[in-house]
């Protein structure tokens, strides 16, 4: 397989972390999202960040940051229109996306995702929950290239909702193992960053 290119969506306002740039919060000694960099990186040809505001704040990664094109701070799928342009530029077929505060990514995420895709060429994360329900993630996908007129023309309609709208496109599933933790475990909430942290210093492999 072809390895994508990453786009790290770290477009988030962060409300429940009261406004904080969340992607930049300490874990285990390095900001939350260069735990992102260092699992998605080697699955990746090249990684970029969606994020809006001053790009200087994400400088120290050498990485392109993306914001959005939409206005109105519409979410993430604005971050992923705004990769699959980037894309697009570089002559990629698909890009896969993953959160910010993603910090245990499965080491195979790419790999998996890929041969879950359907005729459509998108596929998204899923993996149990603590009740043993599969929980889609569809901030950690593969989208292709292809579907970023769609995807420019529903952001242009109001479309907001990352999941219904993959849904609708026929994505794909990608079904990971939770029995060692949630692999999309996220930070959304002061207690999260100190679980993270928790798991993080028991060595946490997320999959």
């Amino acid at each position: 397989m072809t390895r994508p290119p990453g786009v790290i969506l770290a477009g988030g306002r962060a409300t429940r972390m009261g406004g904080a740039d969340k992607p930049l919060l300490d874990l285990a000694g390095r900001p939350l999202i260069a735990h992102v960099i260092a699992r998605l990186g080697p699955q990746c040809a090249g990684l970029a960040i969606s994020a809006n505001g001053d790009p200087a704040r994400f400088a120290p990664f050498g990485l392109p940051v993306l914001p959005d094109e939409t206005p109105g701070h519409p979410g993430p799928l604005a971050g992923v229109l705004a990769g699959l342009d980037w894309a697009a530029g570089q002559g990629a077929a698909a890009i896969v996306t993953a959160a910010a505060d993603t910090p245990f990514l499965p080491s195979d995420l790419c790999a998996r995702l890929a041969a879950a895709a359907r005729a459509s060429g998108l596929a998204v994360a899923a993996a149990p929950d603590s009740d043993g329900r599969l929980r889609r993630h569809p901030t950690c996908a593969l989208w292709p290239v292809a579907l970023r007129e769609a995807l420019r023309a529903a952001l242009a309609a109001g479309e907001r909702r990352v999941g219904l709208w993959a849904e609708a496109q026929g994505a794909g599933v990608a079904v990971f193992d939770g029995t060692e933790g949630d692999p999309f475990f996220n930070v959304n909430r002061p207690e999260d960053l100190d679980r993270a942290a928790r798991l993080a210093g028991q060595g946490d492999a997320g999959g």
